[in-house]
């Protein structure tokens, strides 16, 4: 024990729920636990190694089985199917994990799991681990869920406004999944409350400036600390220069392809689009022809980044005829698109990396939700941080070109686009000090840290007898 002391206070494992969206804010908070002074191992599965395995020079990969090694959980049976094959095979599998670092005399102290993934939370109370949830969502919209999940809301919801304690007044188009034309989805989110309650502390994805009175609120009912954002600290304090990979990216796709455009665009010139990345929150082909012609007409650069998926439903010879204004690649380093003078806004979905990464950077916003939490977090940005615009819907739940536009050239030129410069630079600020040397986050994980330091060492050989079946 003396030996590994001297080495690292405590060694966490880390377990992502196996989506990019959910691996790489996770690997960045490894890496911001490396740097005071834990070992951290990120488990991903055995399919998420084959095609998109994080890299990381500070925290160690290793591998789990989430029983579909040959094809990727979700993508072979439905949520409920695969999400229990996950929980019986991964089950297993951790336990397997935990004996390999026991008998390599590096035992796992604690684990860090995605709240989407409650079995792993099970499994370290099953045998005496520390276990502590992870959320990828803002805490607002984990507050609506714990709301609903505690009996506070039905479904569907039948007055409003919604008055929770902590949130400005909800409406309909602001909550999260409720009446979703996905069942299972909504399901699936509501079961990462059905027992965080046991877990020893609660880490979410923000910094207590942003969400203060909802962190307070959420904070009587359960041990969070806010701890983000989870980017790398080149593009907030700088702490570590050299600081700048995100996770996973695209092994064929060349960066340098967007940025050489950007570096050749005036300042604030560029709208860069980012909307989706998943294949059933595509926009149908008509949402699609009227954001393509919102943006060929908006007499702005525009930088788009478009999935393959997306790509063939644009209108006929789009990127040829726009090709003077805008740039399509299919994927984009996003972090330092965000970070380059030429961008103007975001026209974005309002995902919470996307959002909460546009806020830090402090990058205007123009907000094109679809469903999940991003609802939500659309109405925050538009009338609780001010950092945005929310594009409005015809009666038939199109965004027209001419909305879509108007939004855009309001926050690109307009009065109301000077106020929101103004506060996205404000908060971009705060989220920089948050994380900062003594900020709100910086000095969550140094209390978190501390308390792990702490009770490492009276976790001793607990790993000796795991049955290798749970």
């Amino acid at each position: 024990m003396e030996n590994r002391e001297k080495q690292y206070k405590a060694h966490v494992l880390a377990i992502p729920f196996q989506t990019a969206g959910h691996i790489n804010p996770m690997l960045q908070l490894c890496n911001k636990l490396v740097r005071k002074g834990l070992k951290a191992t990120l488990a991903v599965t055995k399919h998420t190694s084959k095609v998109r395995c994080p890299k990381s020079d500070k925290v160690q990969i290793d591998i789990i089985s989430d029983g579909y090694d040959e094809g990727g959980f979700f993508i072979v049976d439905p949520v409920p199917v695969s999400m229990a094959r996950f929980k019986e095979v991964g089950s297993q599998s951790i336990l397997e994990l935990l004996k390999k670092y026991e008998s390599l005399g590096t035992p796992i102290d604690f684990i860090i799991y995605d709240s989407q993934l409650p079995f792993v939370l099970d499994l370290c109370k099953e045998i005496g681990l520390p276990a502590v949830a992870s959320f990828t969502h803002q805490c607002g919209v984990n507050y609506i869920m714990h709301q609903f999940t505690h009996g506070k809301l039905t479904n569907p919801v039948t007055e409003f406004p919604v008055l929770i304690p902590g949130l400005p007044p909800l409406e309909h188009q602001d909550l999260p999944y409720f009446g979703s034309n996905i069942p299972y989805q909504f399901a699936h989110i509501c079961t990462q409350f059905s027992n965080v309650n046991q877990a020893d502390y609660v880490l979410v994805n923000t910094f207590y400036e942003l969400e203060k009175e909802v962190v307070d609120e959420f904070s009587k009912h359960l041990p969070v600390l806010t701890v983000g954002p989870t980017v790398p600290t080149f593009y907030l304090d700088r702490r570590v220069v050299d600081d700048k990979e995100y996770g996973i990216a695209p092994a064929d796709n060349d960066p340098s392809i967007c940025l050489n455009w950007l570096n050749s665009k005036p300042a604030r010139s560029v709208i860069y689009a980012s909307l989706s990345s998943i294949r059933s929150a595509s926009f149908g082909e008509k949402q699609l022809e009227e954001l393509a012609l919102a943006l060929k007409n908006s007499n702005y650069y525009f930088l788009w980044g478009v999935k393959h998926f997306e790509a063939e439903k644009l209108p006929k010879n789009f990127k040829e005829e726009a090709s003077d204004t805008g740039l399509l690649v299919p994927w984009t380093p996003q972090l330092e698109v965000l970070s380059s003078e030429a961008v103007g806004c975001i026209l974005s979905h309002c995902g919470w990396n996307s959002t909460l990464e546009a806020i830090s950077l402090g990058v205007p916003i123009v907000a094109m939700p679809q469903f999940l939490d991003q609802q939500p977090n659309a109405k925050f940005i538009q009338d609780v941080w001010k950092v945005g615009i929310r594009v409005k819907h015809d009666r038939n739940g199109l965004a027209t070109r001419e909305e879509i536009g108007r939004c855009i050239k309001e926050v690109m030129e307009g009065e109301t686009g000077k106020e929101i410069k103004e506060n996205a630079m404000k908060f971009s600020n705060l989220a920089k000090a948050a994380v900062s040397e003594g900020g709100s986050s910086d000095a969550n994980l140094n209390y978190f840290v501390g308390i792990i330091a702490e009770i490492s060492p009276e976790i001793s050989n607990i790993c000796t007898d795991l049955p290798y079946q749970f």
